[in-house]
């Protein structure tokens, strides 16, 4: 989906529902001036957003779903089935430091915005995510009967007067998003002058990946953030071509971060490298066993592991957040 067509539902989203106004549902809480800044309630709300089942047609896929934490905000598979069990096209992506990324998908260099990005699988059909296409009225209404939302949504949009719709739902999604930063990895201690980060072997790693890996696997998430083509084109999945309709962009893919790269397996754009191993000798790289080895230990490096146990990322399972 195009940004000009994730904008177009984002318009049709908002005029279909008609949108709720926080306070006129059922459970809404007695008016009250909010507890959080509007910046701060809008994160709140959108973590528990991004774990709530009811963002989908049948309550049983949430964005979590898809980006657990323990993967990096990515999966452990090839790729994920939608709610009406339509396979998934492409593996998901991690999720760390999104708020850095020019672009927000494999194949798609339009998609600018989180905002825009949240409505490709909650409204899109290309394939069938989360199945709401046509249910943007059914989701302000859900949302609108919880006590806590409505509080969340007045205290993070007081300028509507707490609006509930695709809009503002996915303003929320995409404020909590930018929250995942993750920069606490032995690797970025490394770069920060800490030789002692990161094992021997690692530092080996890190020559070695510098001189066959980082013109695209560059800078602080290594990533280009541009769309290359490693492989023949597979018919079934065009990449960036789909897009612009351009025959030379037929299989081009856009450069995965690295970040936490080595709990977010399998890797490639369809899931089908299962191991590090494995995606290094896809890269066509000519590396010896030992060169090999210590990129892995490189790699490794770039796990964050206070991102993935970090508290503040999880399921929301406290008090509402607004008063």
């Amino acid at each position: 989906m195009t940004l000009r067509g994730a904008a177009a539902l984002l318009v049709a989203a908002a005029a279909l529902a008609g949108g709720v106004i926080a306070g006129s549902g059922r459970g809404a809480a007695a008016e009250g001036p909010p507890a959080l800044s509007a910046e701060a309630a809008m994160a709140a709300l959108g973590r528990r957003l991004f774990y709530d089942g009811d963002l989908s047609i049948d309550g049983s896929m949430a964005c979590s779903t898809c980006h657990g934490q323990r993967h990096g905000f990515a999966e452990g598979n090839r790729a994920h089935p939608g709610v009406t069990d339509e396979p998934g096209r492409r593996n998901v992506q991690t999720l760390a430091n999104v708020g850095r990324r020019k672009s927000l998908t494999w194949g798609d260099e339009t998609l600018r915005t989180l905002e825009a990005q949240a409505l490709v699988p909650m409204f899109g059909d290309n394939p069938v995510e989360m199945g709401m296409k046509g249910q943007e009225a059914e989701l302000a209404r859900r949302l609108g009967t919880n006590a806590c939302y409505v509080r969340l949504f007045r205290a993070a949009f007081p300028e509507t007067g707490g609006r509930i719709d695709a809009g503002t739902v996915t303003r929320a999604l995409g404020a909590f998003q930018r929250t995942l930063v993750s920069d606490d990895a032995p690797a970025d201690h490394y770069a920060r002058g800490r030789r002692d980060a990161v094992s021997d072997t690692a530092r080996a790693g890190a020559a070695v990946f510098g001189r066959d890996c980082a013109s695209c696997h560059a800078g602080p998430d290594f990533t280009d953030d541009r769309f290359h083509r490693l492989e023949p084109v597979d018919p079934r999945d065009r990449g960036l071509g789909e897009v612009t309709g351009r025959s030379a962009d037929d299989g081009r893919f856009r450069t995965p971060s690295l970040r936490n790269v080595a709990v977010s397996a399998p890797y490639f754009h369809d899931g089908s490298a299962s191991t590090l191993a494995d995606a290094i000798r896809r890269h066509g790289l000519r590396v010896s066993a030992p060169d090999e080895a210590a990129l892995i230990a490189w790699m490794e490096a770039m796990t964050d592991r206070s991102f993935i146990a970090n508290p503040g990322f999880a399921y929301p399972d406290g008090p509402c957040e607004a008063a």
